[in-house]
């Protein structure tokens, strides 16, 4: 079996999950993120169990670091009125602080070597790749994995397509001190222009993330502001700020997020994680899909190894193929979804016929997200 390198740059999830994989598979392994760890991501911090099969497998066990379990859902419209059902696969809540950096501790165990730096550009010729480090020689693979996320300098380097379109949203970030917030719940509320997802964490503090168009922020300009004024016009979520502590100095933010379609190649860099695709946040499954994701391009890249795939070509297509076979109709649903419940109309319409029919809450969630992951 011939030896092979990979280098993967982005130390997500998606990243740090496919370089345990391979390691493991004995596939040499180099990894590049641009920040230290631990840190705090904009994440909604719910990771669906569709993952935790396939995470075992690999020795990961993720109830070390006591997360807890996530087994209902509550959806509230902008007027406050609230639709309460199960989760039937369920998760856990779990910050991307303790994730990644646990993650992070498992690939350097796992025998991959991890630099904290940024990469200054990645180029293909005679069918390997140049990773360019600032000031640095730089690092040649036959594989390329592109894990860096949802809006990269890297995205526009590499000239890609899904920033020639306008991108109007912005996500928001922070952890609150809520005692009263039960362990077992994630709650989806609407307000105008964006919905605000909250959840209980690791460390017993309450994730509070919101998606936000930039056409009903901009005329605030301000994180705070924007949310006295807009976030708490929906009396839950008025309830929720009133009698919570922020935990955050100042909250996290990402602008220009893209949900639309992003290719899955590009100059032969296999794309994973949140640079292969956004599902939209309130689908609830962006985490797990990034786990899947790595998984899947692990499964091509040992294919090739093993010359089952016989070139480059063969490999590129036999992992956007498996992508979009586990991905596309969770992103038709997602998209879906977003565009009922930000309607006040349809979203009223439709939570009146969920509180007709209680189970067609449950069918509409597990179209966002897929079965459990075995290797």
């Amino acid at each position: 079996m011939n030896k092979l390198r990979v280098i993967i740059v982005g130390g997500g999830l998606a990243g740090l999950t496919a370089a345990i994989d391979l390691c493991k598979r004995g596939i040499e392994v180099i990894l590049f993120e641009k920040d230290q760890y631990p840190h705090h991501k904009v994440c909604g911090e719910y990771l669906s169990n569709e993952v935790l099969p396939y995470l075992k497998s690999l020795g990961l066990e993720l109830g070390t670091l006591n997360p807890p379990g996530i087994k209902r859902l509550e959806f509230s419209t902008r007027d406050g009125k609230l639709i309460e059902c199960s989760l039937d696969s369920g998760g856990i809540g779990i910050s991307r602080y303790s994730l990644d950096h646990y993650l992070y501790q498992e690939a350097l165990r796992s025998g991959c070597k991890i630099y904290i730096e940024s990469i200054t550009e990645i180029y293909y010729k005679e069918n390997r790749f140049q990773v360019g480090r600032r000031g640095k020689k730089n690092i040649e693979a036959e594989v390329v994995l592109g894990a860096f996320g949802k809006r990269s300098t890297l995205d526009k380097k590499l000239e890609r397509h899904f920033l020639q379109k306008t991108s109007g949203w912005l996500a928001v970030k922070a952890h609150y001190q809520n005692p009263g917030y039960p362990d077992d719940l994630v709650s989806l509320h609407n307000f105008k222009g964006g919905y605000c997802g909250l959840s209980k964490t690791e460390t017993g503090a309450v994730n509070v993330c919101y998606l936000a168009s930039y056409k009903s922020f901009k005329k605030y300009r301000d994180i705070a502001h924007f949310k006295h004024i807009v976030l708490m016009q929906n009396p839950r979520l008025k309830k929720f700020f009133q009698s919570s502590v922020p935990l955050f100095e100042k909250e996290l933010s990402i602008a220009q997020i893209h949900f639309g379609r992003k290719s899955l190649v590009d100059e032969h860099i296999l794309m994973i994680g949140d640079a292969a695709g956004l599902i939209h946040p309130l689908s609830g499954n962006g985490m797990a899909m990034a786990i899947h994701s790595a998984k899947l391009a692990v499964d091509s890249i040992v294919l090739y190894q093993k010359k089952s795939l016989k070139d480059r070509k063969e490999l590129e297509m036999d992992y956007s193929q498996k992508w979009k076979d586990r991905f596309e109709k969770r992103l038709w649903s997602g998209q879906i979804l977003q565009m009922i419940l930000l309607n006040k109309t349809l979203a009223n319409v439709s939570q009146n016929m969920i509180q007709k029919f209680p189970r067609l809450m449950p069918y509409i969630i597990q179209q966002t997200h897929g079965k459990p992951m075995y290797v």
